[in-house]
């Protein structure tokens, strides 16, 4: 379990990073560039979701 949410706690981390960065300095350089890392950090909460509840129902 603890490693579960540590992975999740990482991935989501990585996707406010990847938001904050994108639109406050990234955008400022390249908005295509600041585009990209916004849907790079669209796609990681479901895979971040997937991660922590992995094989959850068989350590009941």
């Amino acid at each position: 379990m603890r490693g579960r949410k540590l992975a999740y706690a990482i991935m989501m981390g990585t996707c406010l990073t990847l938001f904050v960065l994108a639109w406050s300095v990234v955008r400022l350089f390249s908005p295509p560039a600041a585009i990209a890392m916004s849907v790079v950090a669209m796609v990681i909460p479901p895979f971040a979701a997937v991660v922590a509840n992995w094989n959850v129902d068989r350590h009941g």
